[in-house]
């Protein structure tokens, strides 16, 4: 444990001080310039021959030192200027040439780093055959050529690795899109999930209100008990949908607090929904039976709630059968059919696009999200409206 935070903590370090030389070139160039330059004229200086030391040598080695001031503007152009005075001091006055030239071996690293294709190509044949012809001993050809040689290998083992962190880099970039992508994805998605239970539950439960609502003054005078049971089932219409909407709406709970969401509703809570039905005048028949994982039961309960509201606002139905069963084992089935007023209902459902009402909508995107299907439309079999989904019990 100890070693592995030793290790890391020099590797921070290490990543700092090449961003602060990345980010301050002149830190680098500069002693490597002034590394150069020293060890070009030191080998003139001590060449050992008073006659090759004259003052065109120090400006051969100046001049061959210089130019890599601006190795990283243009590496080949340096290249050229650093090899033709070296090439000619090593001609006229080969003994005050240095063991390592410094400037070539940086320039040579340059090139093979940041330089074109054909350029480092020509770079290697040039110091490959440059070294075993124009060096005077077998020794010193050998020498030269690791030198020359290892400055161009280290040059392309540091242009491969910036390649790869190129490539890591844009890898990481790609992904932070796909993340961003996928969370905006999960967004839209819990937005219209959300769009969704508020209209089942709304709908539902307002539908229910505003019909025994109008009934309710009908028979204030003339049935009183039947009344009080219409004032009721407002009551509890409206205290289902507060609850419905707790829990829809928890989720968008802020100050970052877990939501206290109770469960989604299930197939056994649809005996409420269908009293209600009842308590309203229409007459239900129903065979529910209670099968499948909870988002599955959740999306049948929402079908046939949604159904069972259309058939109460715009049916004008008085019996409606639901069938909720599971079919082949592996599909749940799930069925509400009335007998209303057919093609209107749908219609005023917002089926032809002109109620702007999205309730049908809303079933088949129910059945599409836990990889069913639904369909509806008028009944084949005489009036009336059907609504018909399939479910997988695997969802």
């Amino acid at each position: 444990m100890g070693t592995r935070g030793t290790w890391g903590t020099w590797g921070k370090r290490t990543d700092g001080l090449l961003a602060w030389g990345r980010a301050r070139p002149w830190a680098v160039d500069g002693p490597l310039l002034a590394l150069a330059v020293g060890v070009s004229l030191w080998g003139v200086y001590t060449d050992g021959h008073p006659a090759e030391r004259q003052w065109w040598a120090y400006a051969l080695a100046l001049a061959g030192s210089l130019p890599l001031w601006w190795r990283r503007r243009a590496p080949w152009a340096v290249l050229l200027a650093c090899a033709v005075p070296t090439c000619t001091l090593s001609v006229l006055a080969h003994f005050a040439m240095p063991q390592i030239q410094v400037a070539m071996a940086v320039a040579v690293y340059t090139v093979a780093d940041r330089g074109r294709d054909w350029q480092r190509a020509a770079l290697l044949a040039f110091t490959v055959v440059g070294n075993v012809v124009g060096t005077r001993s077998f020794g010193g050809m050998l020498f030269s050529l690791v030198v020359a040689v290892g400055s161009f290998v280290l040059g392309s083992l540091v242009r491969e690795l910036r390649r790869l962190a190129g490539v890591e880099a844009e890898r990481a970039r790609q992904a932070g899109l796909r993340a961003a992508s996928d969370a905006a994805r999960a967004v839209a998605e819990e937005r219209a999930r959300i769009a969704r239970e508020m209209h089942d539950i709304l709908a539902h439960a307002v539908s229910l209100m505003v019909v025994q609502a109008e009934a309710g003054p009908l028979v204030v005078r003339g049935d009183p008990d039947r009344a009080v049971r219409a004032f009721d089932a407002i009551a509890d219409s409206g205290r289902d949908a507060m609850v419905q909407l707790r829990r829809s709406l928890g989720v968008l709970k802020e100050g970052g607090a877990a939501p206290a969401l109770a469960p989604q509703p299930r197939l056994a809570e649809l005996a409420d929904v269908l009293q209600r039905v009842r308590d309203s005048g229409v007459a239900v028949d129903a065979e529910i039976e209670e099968a499948g994982p909870a988002e599955v039961q959740a999306a049948a309960f929402r079908i046939v709630q949604e159904a069972l509201t259309n058939v109460v606002k715009h049916a004008g139905a008085r019996r409606v059968g639901v069938r909720v069963a599971v079919r082949d084992g592996a599909l749940l089935a799930v069925e509400v059919v009335d007998d209303g007023a057919g093609a209107g209902a749908g219609a005023a459902a917002g089926v032809d696009g002109r109620s702007g009402g999205r309730g049908l909508l809303s079933i088949r995107e129910r059945a599409a999200a836990c990889g069913g299907s639904a369909e509806t439309g008028p009944r084949p079999d005489g009036p009336g409206y059907l609504v018909a989904a399939v479910l997988p019990l695997d969802a």
